[in-house]
């Protein structure tokens, strides 16, 4: 018991002196108009300039800016990313805008040809993997530059053609180049008038269950009602909805830049949410929610307050029902601000005597809170701010929508013809087929887990 004492006393310091580096790839539109929100919300957090230097008030700060910055030989902070796209629109954006000397020039890649994947999963894929050298040669050398490299985040859309097609064949590549690093995404579910959308969609998501650690679900139609609904927004923007995604990002990764001893590293707070392999799509909310000038829904905020709101369906960012049948494997919350420890204690028997929150049976399950202090150069309208992290069965209802997008659409082969231009189409319609059968099963298993008797389930089907 002493050494075992001992020995978990050391790892927290190890993890308290040296952080854990996280590379971040930005995929396709989407996946950089997120991304460039996320480090201007980290920017702001860390007190970092448009152009990496550090501010003089935040010179004694005890963060860790190492996780998601590294600093140049003249000591500005520079981000561990690597920017992607195959069209020039959204990255050039960012080279002419306020932080434009932020990111590392050689990190920022369009396609030589500039025209676009036309919101076509397999021309993404494809360009990828004509890309192949260039792309791994960045990832390699951000992967090289760092001391203790933990994993990779990516952020992108499902339904495009770059953020998907791209992203797939880069998940594979991580998967294979670096087995032993985790890989978690940031994957945007988006409400598309793309007709292909349950193609790229279907395919992507294979991919996301057989090659990533942890997916953390954005669905951009809840995260719309959220706009309207909370921060009453009648014709929310895009400038809103990432707005949002960024505050998700930057909250989920605070017990990683600040220092505690719980949740330190990427791993602790995966393994604490993901039971099985597949089942590693988490939901997120995030209360209490403001505009982005933060001049909306001030309030009295409490402990009890924000755990209880965060267990509210209207506050969760996809837009699927918690309520019973559907169960939650797993919760972590995040709560940042002003906090006694035995509020916390308080808020947890208060949620347990009415019984909020619905568990699965057949393994123990609760709700996990984390408390994490907020940047100091940021004020805050609110003393407690939370955001949860959950496993809920709910979330297969996502997987069912886009099975039923798809089944009609590829039943009369509808604008199959762009998918059979490329090379894994040209001999036969397979992937589309093991895609689906592979999404089915993750949808069986998420319905099974909702049952008492999920332990014999798996052990029949793995047999």
């Amino acid at each position: 018991a002493e050494y075992m004492g001992k020995f978990l006393f050391w790892r927290a310091v190890v993890f308290l002196i040296m952080p854990r580096e996280i590379v971040t790839l930005q995929v396709g539109q989407c996946g950089n108009q997120i991304g460039m929100e996320f480090w201007k919300q980290l920017c702001a957090e860390h007190g970092i300039d448009p152009v990496g230097n550090l501010q003089p008030f935040a010179t004694n700060g005890t963060d860790r800016k190492d996780v998601f910055f590294y600093q140049a030989d003249d000591e500005h902070f520079i981000p561990r990313s690597i920017l992607l796209d195959l069209e020039p629109g959204v990255i050039n954006s960012i080279k002419k805008g306020a932080f434009k000397n932020l990111h590392n020039p050689e990190n920022m890649f369009v396609s030589p040809n500039g025209s676009g994947a036309g919101n076509n999963w397999a021309s993404g894929y494809a360009q990828a993997e004509q890309l192949n050298d260039e792309i791994i040669d960045m990832i390699d050398r951000e992967a090289e530059g760092s001391d203790s490299l933990e994993g990779f985040v990516m952020c992108h859309s499902i339904a495009g053609g770059t953020g998907s097609g791209m992203g797939s064949y880069l998940l594979e590549r991580l998967n294979d180049r670096y087995p032993k690093k985790l890989v978690q995404t940031y994957s945007v579910f988006p409400t598309s008038d793309v007709v292909v959308q349950p193609y790229n969609s279907l395919l992507t998501l294979k991919r996301l269950i057989l090659n990533c650690d942890c997916t953390i679900v954005l669905d951009n139609t809840a995260l719309t009602r959220i706009a309207v609904d909370r921060l009453h927004i009648e014709s929310p923007t895009f400038a809103v909805i990432n707005s949002l995604v960024s505050t998700v990002m930057a909250a989920s990764t605070t017990t990683l830049r600040y220092p505690g001893y719980m949740n330190n590293d990427l791993v602790g707070l995966i393994a604490s949410l993901v039971p099985t392999p597949r089942t590693h799509f988490l939901l997120t909310g995030y209360t209490p929610m403001t505009t982005i000038d933060k001049s909306s829904g001030i309030r009295k905020t409490s402990v009890l307050d924000v755990m209880r709101r965060l267990l509210q369906t209207k506050n969760i960012m996809v837009s699927c029902s918690t309520r019973l049948p559907t169960r939650y494997i797993s919760i972590l919350n995040i709560i940042q601000g002003d906090v006694d420890p035995t509020q916390v204690h308080k808020s947890l028997q208060r949620i347990r005597e009415r019984r909020l929150a619905h568990f699965i049976t057949w393994a123990p399950a609760s709700i996990q809170v984390a408390l994490s202090q907020k940047s100091p150069y940021i004020e805050s309208a609110h003393r407690v701010s939370g955001l949860m992290m959950a496993n809920h069965t709910c979330v297969h209802k996502l997987f069912d929508r886009v099975l039923k997008e798809f089944d009609p659409l590829y039943k009369k082969m509808a604008f199959i013809d762009a998918y059979k231009k490329e090379k894994m189409f040209q001999d036969g319609l397979d992937e589309f087929d093991d895609s689906r059968e592979v999404v089915q099963s993750l949808v069986e298993e998420y319905q099974a887990c909702e049952q008492d008797n999920y332990p014999e389930w798996g052990a029949s089907r793995s047999s």
